[in-house]
């Protein structure tokens, strides 16, 4: 007996270890070089990888990076700005993904109900830059939008100008299949005989939605919502692309410190940051919405 649990074991690891190993080289490893220099200074220069021949001895330890980060406006006003975009996509997401779910979980046949979770994935068939490319076509001056509107006798808006709406709109639409899916899953657990029991007892359709289905499809709220935000939050491309130079996100900021700038350590100090900061917030909002995936007693 105890000879088979040990090749059971080893057979784990065996298992294991292929994508732990991975894993560590992959994420661990940046991650920590990331973090060393963020707290890294030069004398008489900028911290950059690979040092040049005689820097490694003008090294020091230094907070002065996350100093900058937290004092100057313009790493406030991004990160800011990053937080509040990522707030917004987040909430319209998540308000567009929960009434589909809800029709696949409730209205659709058993049957049919593969075909439409794969018919919500074709927008990844296509690429995302020629997704963003279309939504510049939208959004654009006398594109599909403001034609649209014309007809209603109304100017112009040139939505693309406004570089954070098109950037919302945009990444919305990006993951909004991200949502859907496991708000559908949650949707999916939920026991249609307590929904039955709640209108015996007399309880309207909406009631019944708001004290029965809506807590007990929280845990896949919850997913949805830490699915979308964490990543809006260091979206690149987006930015990039749709707002253009007068909309930079923080990852455009850390691309500006660590290429054109070269300062490694400062553009490491302002993705810790935007790290830190990110999980601060989903940590309180896992804590701040604990009862419902069930560990408060």
């Amino acid at each position: 007996m105890a000879n088979s649990i040990e090749a059971e074991k080893r057979a784990g690891w065996v298992l294991v270890s292929p994508p732990f190993l991975y894993t560590l080289l992959a994420l661990a490893v940046p991650f920590i070089v990331i973090v060393g220099l963020s707290f890294a200074g030069l004398e008489g220069g900028r911290a950059r990888v690979p040092l040049a021949p005689g820097d490694a001895e003008k090294l020091y330890f230094t907070f002065e990076n996350f100093a900058r980060v937290l004092s100057e406006p313009i790493y406030r006003v991004v990160l800011l700005r990053s937080l509040i975009i990522a707030v917004c996509v987040t909430l319209a997401t998540v308000l567009m993904a929960y009434p589909i779910a809800y029709f696949v979980s409730f209205y659709v046949a058993p049957s049919k109900k593969a075909l439409w979770i794969f018919l919500i994935t074709i927008p990844f068939w296509t690429s995302y830059i020629i997704r963003l490319a279309l939504w510049r076509t939208i959004l654009g001056y006398n594109g599909i939008f403001d034609n649209f509107v014309g007809i209603f006798g109304i100017e112009p808006m040139n939505l693309l100008s406004n570089g954070a709406l098109a950037i919302t709109i945009t990444l919305s639409h990006a993951f909004a299949p991200f949502a859907v899916l496991p708000i559908f899953v949650a949707l999916e657990k939920v026991d249609r005989s307590l929904l039955e029991a709640g209108q015996d007892l007399g309880e309207t359709r909406w009631t019944t939605f708001l004290r029965v289905t809506l807590p007990l499809s929280m845990p896949g709220v919850m997913a949805a919502v830490l699915i979308v935000f964490i990543p809006v939050v260091g979206d690149y491309v987006t930015a990039k692309l749709m707002g253009g130079s007068t909309t930079p996100m923080i990852a455009n900021l850390v691309e500006v410190e660590m290429l054109k700038k070269r300062d490694h350590a400062m553009g490491s100090a302002v993705a810790v940051t935007a790290m830190a900061t990110v999980a601060v917030i989903s940590i309180l909002f896992v804590l701040l919405n604990r009862r419902f995936i069930g560990s408060k007693k």
